[in-house]
């Protein structure tokens, strides 16, 4: 029987006022009441008298009448649903009366969202993101997003103590999620370390920063390194694709024009810059042969240097983000300074016109997926900027919007099918980063990650509302087309009829293979290489 718990969440508003979370239920299906109280210790929000209660989150479920889609095809089946896992998708599935019955006639069923850019509980430009582990996934699932997969910054340049870290931060977690590693430097104990990533922690990728000069940027000579180790483990190279130190230079000349607002961040690291980087980063990785994934593209400059890449028949992944798809810069003008500041992130939300490209280039199969780089920071810690846009924690949310957005921009519009909208959310990311069917999918065997989307409903965003714990959104007012009324994560019923029921630590690490299909026939291309070089020549030495 359950036993419904309301757990307060302290969240401060701009005039510094307490809102409430909205009503969380403790859901006990995974822990034991000793771990309840772990999480209680770790001072999370809770109140003492709720410590060590729990309930049960029926372990089978039937979703009868929907449209079930997945990236390859859509069909009308229900789909059962047992011990969190996909047992079966066929038409009119009989069960007994322990199953919970979800009435999805007239919408579409679909695998959850899978957010392939994502920073939590991160420490940056001398503050720390404001979601963690549970507010940023809390508000994920609300939006139909049931895994992300975020990016360990390592502890002055070690991955392993990077790793400990986050893992520490992520037992906080309420859904599941996995790890990128980011390089910022190069040594023999970073390759080693590279290794144990990937053969024995689950980390199919590492971020190689191109930009922060004097923090996280990295040379050209790092990254062919570690292009070269990436490739040699099958992991997957990332970039940020900005050049570091044109902006540098660029921050130099605003400062000197008087520029010193938000707007001077835009102004300061122009589409050309972002471009220049992605176009050496990709004949950089084409000169190593390895596949290349670029992150947050957001300037029709880079998009189409991977479009010239893809065409040449580069392994280039492009993964625009959702600020990038539907925002401009405008904002960045706006005379109030909180305003302006909440949309400050790098590479910078673009001028007219960029949007509108990427969303093409999304529905032509140029970009492959679409992220957020939800790293959320609240006005109080924008502030630090005031006085000099270089000091703005750069970031934007996203994780709770991101699926509604993308539906309403690109599928209302007629932009792109329900299956694209399937491929560019969920599948793609599975595929790209090794984890499908198992995620990304509502195949028989697959985990019962779902979400049940009514196209008829409508939404409306709001930081008044919203699951993070940022007093702003940059989607704020924003209202749309359809609306994620069901969330299914890990086989629980954890959002519906607007509500979260969400447990800390219910969340699972999912470790991610190396030698995703982008790496098919990489052996082959370089062989097809050496026999081409016609080197060495064998050469007559002669003396005069």
């Amino acid at each position: 029987m359950k036993k419904q718990i309301s757990i307060a969440k302290p969240v401060m508003d701009s005039k510094g006022r307490t809102r409430l979370f909205h009503s969380i239920f403790l859901l006990s299906l995974l822990l034991s009441v000793s771990e309840s109280n772990q999480f209680c210790d770790a001072g999370i929000g809770y109140r003492e008298s709720e410590c060590g209660l729990d309930s049960v989150s029926p372990s089978k479920i039937l979703i009868k009448g929907g449209t079930v889609v997945n990236a390859h095809r859509q069909q009308v089946a229900d789909v059962y649903i047992e011990d969190g896992i996909i047992a079966a998708v066929q038409s009119n599935f009989k069960v007994g009366d322990d199953v919970t019955v979800i009435d999805a006639m007239g919408k579409y069923v679909m695998p959850g969202g899978i957010d392939p850019h994502t920073h939590l509980a991160m420490e940056f430009m001398g503050t720390e993101t404001i979601d963690d582990f549970f507010s940023g996934q809390a508000a994920a699932l609300a939006g139909g997003t049931t895994m992300h997969i975020d990016f360990i910054i390592p502890v002055n340049g070690s991955l392993s103590a990077g790793y400990e870290a986050y893992v520490e931060k992520a037992k906080k977690s309420c859904t599941d999620y996995g790890f990128h590693m980011a390089i910022t430097k190069w040594d023999e104990t970073v390759s080693k370390e590279m290794e144990v990533m990937v053969k024995n922690k689950g980390i199919n990728s590492f971020k190689f920063f191109l930009a922060y000069k004097g923090s996280l940027m990295i040379s050209d000579e790092l990254l062919l390194e570690g292009f070269k180790k990436c490739k040699s483990l099958g992991a997957l190279a990332m970039v940020h694709a900005e050049n570091g130190d044109a902006v540098f230079e660029g921050q130099k000349r605003m400062i000197e024009l008087g520029i010193t607002g938000p707007e001077g961040h835009a102004l300061s690291r122009p589409p050309m810059i972002e471009g220049e980087a992605t176009s050496r980063a990709i004949r950089l990785a084409g000169f190593v042969n390895t596949p290349l994934y670029v992150v947050h593209v957001m300037s029709i400059d880079a998009m189409e240097e991977i479009a010239r890449a893809r065409k040449s028949g580069k392994r280039v992944i492009g993964e625009p983000v959702v600020s990038g798809l539907v925002l401009d810069d405008s904002c960045l003008w706006d005379p109030d300074f909180k305003i302006a500041a909440k949309f400050v992130m790098s590479p910078p939300i673009r001028g007219p016109g960029h949007g509108k490209a990427l969303q093409a280039a999304l529905s032509t199969g140029i970009l492959q997926l679409v992220g957020t780089d939800h790293c959320t920071f609240n006005s109080t810690q924008k502030t630090l900027g005031i006085d000099d846009f270089r000091k703005i924690p750069n970031g934007v949310n996203g994780l709770e919007e991101r699926m509604h957005m993308v539906w309403d921009s690109m599928v209302v519009s007629g932009q792109i099918s329900v299956t694209d909208y399937v491929r560019l959310t969920s599948t793609e990311c599975a595929r790209i980063f090794n984890i499908y069917p198992r995620k990304g999918a509502i195949l028989v065997g697959s985990d019962a990650d779902i979400i049940i989307l009514n196209p008829n409903s409508s939404f409306e965003i709001s930081s008044s509302f919203h699951h993070s714990r940022s007093d702003t959104n940059v989607y704020e007012g924003r209202r749309g087309k359809g609306k994620v009324e069901v969330t299914i994560a890990g086989g629980r019923i954890v959002w519906e009829n607007d509500e979260l029921k969400v447990v800390p630590g219910s969340g699972k690490y999912i470790k991610m293979q190396p030698f995703s299909y982008l790496f098919d026939g990489i052996d082959k291309a370089d062989a097809e290489y050496l026999s081409s070089l016609r080197a060495p020549v064998k050469r007559f030495k002669t003396t005069s």
